[in-house]
């Protein structure tokens, strides 16, 4: 697979099966490209619209045998409406004070990283990341990234996002958080934080990765009404039974620390 720009050819590499860390007794294999370059920034809004994802220089997306349970998925941040779930989410973390910091990993983060992978994803390869491997994943980007820091009003470290921005709207690449807070929902708040992010900028959309309906771990990306997902290079409508989903309001408004 060749991708033509007017300067050179971008060649695209497949990657010997692995264990696919969501689904059990599978395989994974992804098709990978170098994106570093004058042309990073166009090569990788391409490849977003296309389906891939960043991880520090390459991107990729999945080309498993006989398998295509990772889907991409998009949400089209002017349709989308918060259920009531999702806007008591919203209202209970509304003190939560926002700030944009450069992608530079500083021992705070890997702190909470730590203690987020241990409690949700203790047998997952990123557990076992140590310091220099989450400073390579903040900030090892040939692109424009940038993170966004959620405090309490005691100021203390309770959500991370790292995100890539895109032609078209923003690029969750990971977002971690206080595990010891079940109550807060984090992970929903940061999407619905990062929605009305997109808004503010007059942007489209908020790539979220993979959905991937049999995974636990992946598979609560379908919540979101009007979410979109990527079938044989066509972005469609999500249609997914959603969780009260009779009641929609408003759009959430962001205060920004």
């Amino acid at each position: 697979m060749t991708y033509t720009s007017p300067r050179h050819p971008q060649l695209f590499y497949t990657t010997a099966p692995m264990p696919c860390p969501y689904l059990p007794e599978r395989m994974e294999r992804k098709v990978v490209t170098d994106i570093t370059g004058p042309q990073a920034e166009q090569l990788h809004n391409r490849l977003s619209s296309a389906g891939f994802r960043r991880s520090h220089t390459i991107a990729y997306a999945p080309v498993c045998a006989g398998c295509t349970a990772c889907v991409p998925i998009r949400l089209p941040v002017h349709r989308f409406q918060p259920n009531r779930t999702q806007q008591r989410i919203f209202r209970r973390n509304h003190e939560l004070l926002s700030m944009d910091v450069l992608p530079r990993a500083t021992e705070e983060q890997f702190a909470l990283f730590r203690r987020y992978q241990q409690s949700r994803h203790g047998n997952g390869d990123m557990a076992g990341m140590n310091a220099a491997d989450y400073r390579n994943m903040v900030e090892d980007t040939p692109i424009r990234t940038f993170m966004i820091e959620f405090r309490d009003r005691e100021g203390q470290l309770v959500c991370v996002s790292l995100l890539d921005r895109v032609e078209d709207g923003l690029s969750a690449v990971y977002t971690f958080f206080d595990p010891d807070m079940p109550r807060r929902s984090l992970g929903t708040y940061a999407i619905l934080y990062l929605v009305e992010r997109v808004r503010m900028m007059g942007l489209s959309h908020l790539y979220l990765g993979y959905w991937i309906k049999g995974s636990p771990k992946m598979a609560y990306k379908s919540r979101f009404h009007a979410a979109e997902i990527m079938r044989r290079g066509v972005w469609s409508e999500l249609v997914e039974p959603q969780h009260d989903t009779s009641h929609f309001l408003p759009v959430l408004p962001v205060t920004v620390g």
